[in-house]
Order: structure tokens, then sequence, then C-alpha cells
């Protein structure tokens, strides 16, 4: 059981005797000071601590004192069940120069009804043994009548003589930086409280106190805290972010202090940023003092990018490299994700390779990774290729094409980076025009076959497939071939071809010979095997297809007779011939002796001059010497002339003659009933220097020529008469 010095001195006669067994000992009324016990400030206890009497001495007391003794023990000890003084305030005060301090306390005397007597307020207060007491600057004072005989304006007792101690000291200066010394006085006892006081030169820094992990959009919150606070002295705490905050102040016996809390969102972008708590003076309007904090806000990587590396224009083929980079990260990137078609390699961390990039290499993305995965926008490699797709489209119309018909096409593709192009057409492989579309006004079937267009641009050209344009259109052109030609020995193989040109293909044919008559075959070719005599003669055929029906122009086979026919009909006609001239040679042999007769019985008969003519046949003889018996000379002018001349018949005894018209006699035109005569001539071509008459000396039988003179007389001819005479006349 402890006994306190205050209440030791109210009673200084009391002599406790307490026993070593039970802890109790006896205590005398002087107070030494060097039996004092220290507190553990390090101040040593007050003078009228009790102390323990040797026993021998105790025993000595026990005489007059022993009935004092019993009388007291019962009220102390029922004391001492609350016999401590108490006291409650912050360990430590802060404040700087020309500031001010709170000091909040509260006490409890070791009795309860006890009040306080007598308070000093000390300032770096030290313990005098040799005084036995304390000294010190003395900050404040106050008895029990409530008189300050030291109280300075600057400090202010703010409690009460029961429980309440609180001070408030304004203003404060660096002097009084250290300890105060709170000493209460009572009834029942003494006690020395120590304060501890830390005046700075110059303002306190705020404290911002921080979660321990900050992460992007999870909501926080930030503390700024100053142990400060001083009713009547303004301060502010502000923050450097731009946000809302709540300050509050705290003055209690366990906590002096300001503080302002700051919640809000963090985002990436604070991360790394500077957070800043100010102390700023309203009056002065001037910041007195701040605190600085680096933000560790958590989040994944921002915003990535995938770089493409390549210093020129992407082609078809070429090498591309990618870069994945990010700005920031917290913590840092561990990996790198790739999300791309094809072969490639990643040839270190966030760089990418693609080797012989295709032209429709699909946009590319990557992410970068720490605890969270961030996707960076995809990009587009813009791959430089020649034209792509090419292709040739029928505009109109949209479905057959006839002759004659509007046409119009176009050359679309479907890709081309560049997209600046060129079209070019072309037509069997024949450049045509250039232009993207291809128009014809009035289709022809000679328009009809495979065309292309190419386009071109700066990287290269691409051609389209042929397109196959057909025109349909009625037979045309139609005519019949004869093969291996129109004109053919019989015997042998003919095929008339009926040959045309249409579209859609002839599904009829139909054959006509040279009567108009229809052959009843209907096929393209018609085979004449063997071919006949009586095959001969003009063909021409007739061509159906869906469009319309034509006829062809005739063509004519000619068919020659074999060797062998010609043989047999050559030798039936030699035959035949050989028949007709022996035919003849009797028949004239038959005509020459009926004539022979009948001239000798003409003979006989009377007529009268006619006139007649003679052809002299041409026969060239050599030249004869000249005859001395010879009347007249040859003449090569009459030579195949006909020589006329007037014969004279024998007249009748009525007949007169008269002169013609060619000064010669003519004879009168006999009577109807004068009997004509026909007279015989021997005519001799004339030799050239022969003279008419004149007989040769070898006379040349061969050289006469006979001729028998009708006589061109009406009438009868008259019957031989036995006394006319043949003349025999020669050249």
């Amino acid at each position: 059981m402890n006994i306190q010095n205050s209440h030791l001195a109210m009673q200084p006669d009391v002599v406790l005797l307490r026993s070593r067994k039970r802890g109790w000992s006896l205590v005398g009324e002087q107070e030494k000071p060097s039996e004092r016990s220290k507190r553990p400030d390090g101040s040593k206890t007050n003078s009228s601590q009790p102390r323990l009497l040797p026993r021998h001495s105790t025993m000595q007391l026990l005489g007059p004192s022993l009935l004092l003794l019993v009388w007291w023990v019962p009220e102390y000890l029922a004391f001492s069940d609350s016999t401590k003084w108490r006291f409650e305030h912050p360990h430590t005060l802060y404040s700087w120069d020309g500031a001010c301090v709170w000091i909040p306390c509260q006490y409890t005397t070791p009795l309860r009804r006890d009040q306080l007597d007598n308070l000093i307020l000390y300032s770096n207060y030290e313990y005098d043994d040799t005084t036995k007491n304390f000294k010190g600057p003395i900050l404040y004072e106050k008895t029990k009548s409530l008189r300050d005989d030291h109280t300075p304006e600057r400090v202010q007792f703010l409690g009460d003589q029961k429980s309440n101690c609180t001070i408030s000291i304004d203003p404060v200066f660096e002097k009084d930086n250290g300890w105060l010394g709170l000493r209460l006085t009572t009834k029942a006892g003494k006690w020395m409280e120590k304060i501890d006081l830390n005046v700075s030169k110059t303002p306190l820094s705020p404290h911002i106190q921080l979660p321990p992990e900050i992460q992007e959009s999870q909501e926080v919150t930030l503390t700024c805290l100053l142990n400060f606070s001083c009713p009547g002295y303004q301060i502010q705490l502000q923050w450097s972010l731009e946000e809302p905050a709540v300050t509050s102040t705290s003055l209690t016996t366990k906590t002096v202090s300001t503080q302002s809390k700051l919640t809000f969102q963090p985002q990436w972008t604070h991360h790394g940023k500077n957070l800043t708590c100010q102390l700023w003076d309203p009056k002065a309007k001037q910041i007195l003092s701040e605190e600085t904090v680096l933000l560790d806000v958590k989040h994944a990587p921002k915003e990535v990018t995938t770089v493409i590396q390549n210093p020129t224009r992407i082609r078809e083929g070429d090498t591309v490299t990618l870069f994945c980079n990010y700005s920031s990260s917290n913590p840092r990137v561990t990996r790198y994700e790739w999300n791309l078609q094809g072969s490639w390699k990643e040839q270190s961390p966030g760089v990418l390779i693609i080797q012989k990039v295709a032209w429709d290499a699909r946009p590319i993305t990557c992410a970068a990774c720490n605890q969270w995965c961030s996707w960076a926008p995809s990009v587009n490699l813009d791959v430089q290729h020649a034209p792509k797709d090419v292709r040739v489209q029928q505009i109109s119309p949209p479905s057959e094409i006839h002759s004659g018909h509007r046409v119009l096409l176009g050359c679309n593709f479907s890709s081309s980076r560049p997209r600046d192009v060129r079209f070019f057409w072309k037509r069997n492989g024949i450049f045509l025009k250039e232009g993207k579309e291809l128009s014809f006004d009035s289709i022809s079937p000679e328009d009809a076959g495979n065309y292309n267009c190419f386009i071109n641009n700066s990287i290269g050209q691409t051609m389209s497939e042929a397109r196959r344009l057909q025109v349909l259109y009625a037979p045309r052109m139609l005519r019949v071939a004869i093969s291996p030609k129109d004109q053919v020995m019989e015997g042998k193989k003919a095929v008339l071809t009926c040959e045309s040109d249409a579209n859609p293909p002839i599904f009829q044919y139909t054959w006509f010979d040279w009567n108009n008559q229809n052959l009843h075959h209907y096929d393209q070719m018609l085979r004449l095997d063997p071919v006949k005599i009586q095959h001969s003669g003009a063909y021409w055929c007739e061509a159906t297809n869906q469009l319309g029906r034509v006829q062809s122009p005739p063509s004519t086979l000619t068919v020659y007779y074999s060797p062998e026919t010609i043989g047999r009909r050559v030798a039936v006609g030699v035959g035949f011939c050989l028949a007709t001239v022996l035919l003849v040679f009797w028949g004239v042999k038959l005509q020459r002796s009926w004539k022979r007769i009948r001239s000798q019985q003409g003979l006989q008969e009377s007529s009268s001059g006619q006139s007649f003519f003679v052809r002299k046949q041409k026969v060239r003889r050599a030249p004869l010497s000249e005859d001395p018996h010879s009347l007249g000379c040859y003449n090569p002018v009459m030579e195949d002339a006909i020589s006329y001349a007037t014969l004279r018949f024998p007249f009748g005894e009525t007949d007169t003659p008269r002169l013609g018209d060619a000064g010669t006699l003519e004879t009168e035109r006999p009577s109807p009933n004068r009997d004509d005569t026909v007279t015989y001539s021997v005519l001799q071509k004339c030799r050239e220097g022969d003279y008419e008459n004149v007989l040769p000396d070898s006379p040349e039988d061969e050289g006469i020529h006979y001729s028998e003179l009708v006589h061109l007389g009406l009438g009868k001819r008259p019957v031989a008469q036995e006394a006319v005479e043949y003349v025999t006349l020669k050249h």
C-alpha cells in the first residue's frame, strides 16, 4: 500500500507502523529530501513521502501512539482504495513560434471530495536538492482564492478545482520548447505533472497518411494530419488535388490535432504524381508548411499502341517489324500478347516480325500485361498491292445478248493499294481501248469473243479471267460446201456440208435438190457414196435454230463418167459411128449410082439455057510450063471464087434469046409446056499458063470435077434424048 505525500503532509504527527509480512512500516512525520523516490520522468517524489524505520525504533514508539494508530488506520485504509493522483493529457504537445498551445487536461485527486488549493505551471522546471523544492520559470500560478499571483496574459487556466486542468498558452515561443510542470496542491497532498512541449521555430509540417495500396478507379481516403490545434488560431489544410476534402480538429486528452480527409477515385494518370498537403494561413494568405508524397497507383498498362517499324510503305511480300509500346504500367509489364494471322515470330518481348506479309493482312493488335492485360487499338498494315479480284461484269443487258442489242461491260476489282488505277480492255488478246466500261451500241456476231480487262496501279498490273461474250443470232452465211470438190467422178464419194454461222447452234437441217424436192435428210452433211451420174445437179439446204430459219444458195455438183464408163461408151459410140459410116458410105454409093442413072437420063432430056454456078474446089498445084496449046492463063485472084457461067440449052422452036443484065445472052423463060433437060459438065481447074479449052499433053483425070446442073426451068424434066451430046469442059 502506497501512501501519497499529500496525505501525509496534512497529518505530520502520525507515525504508521506497517508490518513487513503484510507490507506495512512505521512512518515518521519528518521528510528527508534524500529519501525521496524518483518519478518516471526523473523528478523526485514529494518530501512527505513515508519512510520505513528500523525495527528496534518501531518498538520504542508503541507506547503512547498505539491508541492513535488504532483510531487512524481504518480511515486511512478506506481512503487508500483510491489514493492516486491521476492525470489525462496528451503526452506531447506541438506548436511553433508565434502560435499557441491548447493543453487539454483532466485530473483526479486522491480524495474524492478534495479540491484544488494551488496550481503552478512551470516551464522547464528542475528539482533543487538543496531547497528540496522545484524551481524554474513560472508561467502560471493560481491560489485557492482564485487570484492569479503570476498570471501572464498569454497563459490561461481553463480548468476548475475538481477535475479540469486545461491550460491555453497564446502565444507560445520557441524558448518554451521543452517541458511544462503542472504543480497541483490540495489538502491531501501535492503533485507535479510533467507535460512535454515541442515548440519549433517554423510551423509544423502536416503528415499525409496513405492506405497500404491504391488501385486505379477504387475509392480511397487520404488523410492530412497536423499535430496541432488551437482554438482561435485559424489554419487550413489544403490538397493539391482539386477534390473536395473534409477538415476536422481533435482537442482531447489523448490527441490534439487537425486533419483533412480526401476521398476520391484515383486514375492511372495520378500514378507518379506529387500529392501535396499544405498548411495555409488564411490571415496572412500564405503557405506555412507543406508535405508532398508520390502517389503509387496500381494500374494496368496504359496507352498501349502497336507501332510499325518499316521505314517505307509496306508492299505485298515484305518483312514487317512491329513494336508493342505503352506509356505507363504499375507494376511493370511482364509479358506481351499478339493477335494476328499467318506466320510470325517474336524476336524479343514486345517486338514482332512478320515474314512475307500477305496483301490482305488483317489488322494487328497487341497487349501489354502485368497482373492485368491492356490491348492496343488494332493497326492496319495498309499493304500496297496490285489490283485484286479483277473481273469483267456484264452490266446490260442482264440476260442473253442478241445481235443488234446495246451491250455494256464493266471492269471491277475488289481491292487495290493505292486506289489510283487505270483500266484497259482486250478482245482475244488484242488491245481495244482504255476505260472502265466497254460499250456496243449495236452488237454484232463479230463482236463475240473472249474479253479481258486489266487494271494497273503504281505497284503492278492484274488481268481478269477471260469472259466469253456470246451473241445470239439466227443462222447466217449459209452455204453448201462440196468435198472433196464440186466435180466428182462417178463411183467416188461426195460429201455436201451445210455450213452456217449461228448462235445458238442449228438444231435442224433440211436438204433440197435442183427440183426443189425435199430429200428428207436432216443432218448437216449429205453423203453420196457412191456418187452417180444422176446425182449431178444443184443442191441447197435450210438451217433452223431458236431465232430463225435461213436457206442457202444452191451449189452445183458435177459428176463425170469414170474411165470404164467412158471406155464402154466410146466403144459403143465407135461401133455406132462405124456402122453409121458404113451406112453412109453405102448410102453415098447408092446415091451416086442413083444420081448417075438419073444424070444419064437427064442428058437425054432437052433443056433450055439456065443460069448456074459452080464453086471451084481449092486445090493448089505446082505451076506448069507454058503450054502452047493453052487458051488462057490462071488467075490467082479467082482461086476459091465462084465462077458463074450461063449455059444455053438447045432452044426450041419457040424460044428466043434475050440480053441479060450482065450483057450476056439469056434465054427466055421456058414455057410451062417445055421439058427441061440436065446437062453434065466436067470442069477442070485452070493451070497457070494454060489456055481455055486446050487439052494438055497428059490428061489429069483426077482434077476433073463433076457438077450436076439442075434444070432451073419449070415443068417436068423431058425425057432424055439420045441426040444430046455430053461435053467435057476443062480449064
